[in-house]
């Protein structure tokens, strides 16, 4: 019970104050809340929580660029699946004019169209594998061709995790995983010449002059287009991994975003169910801080 018959001090009104000042100090933290939609706006509001946020909030952000990674990576990957599909659809071009070249009811004039005919779809081949570029590099050009310079060739190694180990990594070489690491120069790359389907007059060069040249010329098409099925099939079981590798990374930051969530950002319904219960505390205290400095006024009417 407050006793106001001492005036010099007014215990009553410090009591009020000190309640009215701690209730303003919790107002003002569900208003900042509110304001801001974070629990902890400071390390002051938790240390411990603000620390662990902090780590949630970095690992997220890496999951994000790793993830955008991936999905450069499937770019790059469908630029050279493009001209791989390209050249496979040439070769089987180049097979239809082979087999018909290998019909005895031509003549030497009709191989000789099939001839020219064959020459283009090499340069077309070959344009191909020049358009293979990704950033100034060549796609489907192995690191030991002549074919292009030994800085420009396609060596990719993707950045697929949050971590430096080789399970962080995965690697894209296309021409040296068909041809052969150990492929001589003239042997590493979806060039007509590296895929041994070239015509011409040259020793390594080939010709649909005779039902012979035709059927040897057609057994080299069908080794070609095996080798490009082949870089088809590399790319898809790359292509399958990085699927599986951004299905798990997108749920890990889904997760990682969540925590951090919990943690970091306040409750709005709670809070502002806070912010209502002191905003009525305070005027209840601002109330009673008035009627406890009126208290000691009474004493006065003791001298009239």
């Amino acid at each position: 019970m407050a006793d106001f018959t001492r005036i010099a001090t007014n215990i009553a009104a410090l009591q009020s104050l000190n309640s009215l000042q701690n209730i303003n100090n919790k107002l003002g933290v569900a208003q900042l809340r509110l304001s801001t939609g974070k629990r902890i706006n400071s390390a002051a509001d938790d240390a411990a929580g603000l620390t662990i946020a902090t780590k949630f909030d970095f690992k997220a952000k890496g999951l994000g660029q790793v993830l955008a990674n991936i999905a450069d990576a499937k770019s790059l990957i469908s630029v050279a699946e493009g001209h791989l599909n390209n050249i496979n659809d040439i070769l089987t071009k180049m097979k239809t004019k082979a087999t018909q070249a290998a019909n005895d009811t031509l003549g030497a004039d009709e191989r000789t169209a099939i001839s020219n005919e064959l020459k283009q779809l090499n340069t077309q081949i070959d344009n191909e594998v020049r358009q293979a570029q990704w950033a100034g590099v060549h796609l489907l050009v192995g690191s030991n061709c002549t074919f292009a310079s030994a800085s420009t060739v396609g060596s990719f190694n993707f950045q697929v995790g949050v971590g430096t180990t080789t399970a962080d990594k995965m690697s894209f070489q296309i021409a040296s995983q068909v041809f052969g690491a150990n492929s001589t120069q003239s042997e590493m790359a979806f060039n007509s010449r590296d895929l041994k389907v070239q015509i011409g007059s040259g020793t390594s060069e080939w010709s649909v002059a005779s039902q012979a040249s035709a059927n040897e010329f057609m057994a080299k098409v069908d080794a070609a287009s095996l080798k490009v099925s082949q870089g088809l099939s590399y790319i898809g079981a790359i292509v399958n991994r990085l699927d599986y590798q951004e299905a798990s990374l997108s749920v890990a930051k889904v997760n990682t975003e969540a925590s951090w969530n919990r943690i970091m950002n306040a409750d709005m319904a709670y809070e502002q169910l806070e912010a209502t219960k002191y905003q009525i505390l305070q005027q209840t205290a601002v109330t009673m801080l008035a009627q406890a400095n009126m208290g000691p006024q009474a004493i006065l009417g003791l001298f009239r």
